[in-house]
C-alpha cells in the first residue's frame, strides 16, 4: 500500500502502518540469513532492514509478487564466493528459468555480476536442512487449481498466499509460540484467506501469537488490530520476531 490509482482512506492514510510493500521473509539461521521469496521490493526491503547478505532464497511458489525482485540478487555471489542457492519446488524452477532466460544463456557474460549467478535445490514436502536448521515444508492451497509451500521452522510458521489448509497440513501448525498468515481482507476471496477464515484457523491452531501478512487495502492498521483477538495482530513492514 498505497495501491496504484487509489483514493481509499488507506491508501492515502499517513499511518506508516499502512505503508506496505510486497510480503516476504528474513530469517537469521545459525549459518546465515534466509530469505523466503524475492519480491519486487526485495532490494528496498533488504536495505531499510539492513540485512547486508542473503544466504540462501526459500520459494514459496512462482507468482510474480514472489520471484521479480530476483536480479537484484546478482551482487551476493561476490561475497559467498558461489553462486546463489535456490530451494524451490521443480514448477517454480521452471517459471524463474523462463522469466529470468538471461541467466541461463549458453552465451559467456561480459563480465562478472552481469546476470545473477544462481544454483537450483529441488524441495518437496519433505523436511530438509538448510543453513544448520531443520525446515518443514507445508502443504497449502493457493485457490481451487494452485498449490503453494508454506514452511514451519522451530515453533514459527509462514504461510502466505493461502486459501485452505488441508488438514494433513493443520497437525504441522500444531504448538507454534508464532504464526504468520495470509489474510487478504474481509469479504472472501478464491485465492486467499479473508478476515474471519484466518481468525478461525488461529483460533484452531492456538499458536501464542499470530500475525496476518499479504494484506489489502481493505484493512486500516490500528482499526482492524482493535477488532481482533488479544493474541492475533496484522503484520507490517519492519517487524522483528525473536526466534527462541
Amino acid at each position: 500500500m498505497p495501491a496504484l490509482g487509489c483514493g481509499c482512506k488507506v491508501c492515502l492514510s499517513d499511518d506508516p502502518f499502512n505503508q506496505r510493500t510486497r510480503c516476504s521473509v528474513a530469517v537469521g539461521l545459525p549459518e546465515g540469513n534466509l530469505l523466503i521469496d524475492t519480491s519486487p521490493d526485495m532490494r528496498s526491503q533488504l536495505l531499510r532492514e539492513k540485512i547486508g547478505l542473503v544466504h540462501a532464497v526459500l520459494y514459496t511458489h512462482e507468482h510474480a509478487d514472489h520471484i521479480f525482485g530476483l536480479d537484484d540478487l546478482r551482487l551476493f555471489p561476490f561475497y559467498l564466493g558461489k553462486n546463489v542457492p535456490l530451494y524451490c519446488e521443480k514448477q517454480v524452477e521452471k517459471r524463474i528459468r523462463h522469466s529470468y532466460d538471461y541467466a541461463f544463456s549458453s552465451i559467456p557474460d561480459t563480465h562478472a555480476g552481469a546476470t545473477p549467478n544462481l544454483e537450483f535445490h529441488s524441495i518437496t514436502t519433505e523436511p530438509f536442512e538448510l543453513l544448520g536448521t531443520r525446515i518443514i515444508p507445508i502443504r497449502l492451497q493457493h485457490g481451487p487449481r494452485f498449490e503453494v509451500l508454506g514452511f514451519r521452522i522451530g515453533n514459527i510458521a509462514y504461510c502466505t498466499d493461502t486459501s485452505s489448509i488441508p488438514d494433513a497440513s493443520m497437525k504441522l501448525l500444531e504448538n507454534l509460540d508464532v504464526l504468520i498468515l495470509d489474510s487478504l481482507r474481509y469479504r472472501p476471496h478464491i485465492t486467499h484467506l479473508h478476515l474471519d477464515a484466518s481468525v478461525e484457523i488461529a483460533q484452531k491452531l492456538k499458536p501464542k501469537k499470530t500475525y496476518f501478512t499479504h494484506i489489502a487495502h481493505d484493512f486500516d492498521h490500528k482499526t482492524v488490530n482493535a477488532e481482533l483477538p488479544d493474541t492475533i495482530e496484522l503484520a507490517y513492514d519492519g517487524l522483528r520476531i525473536p526466534m527462541s
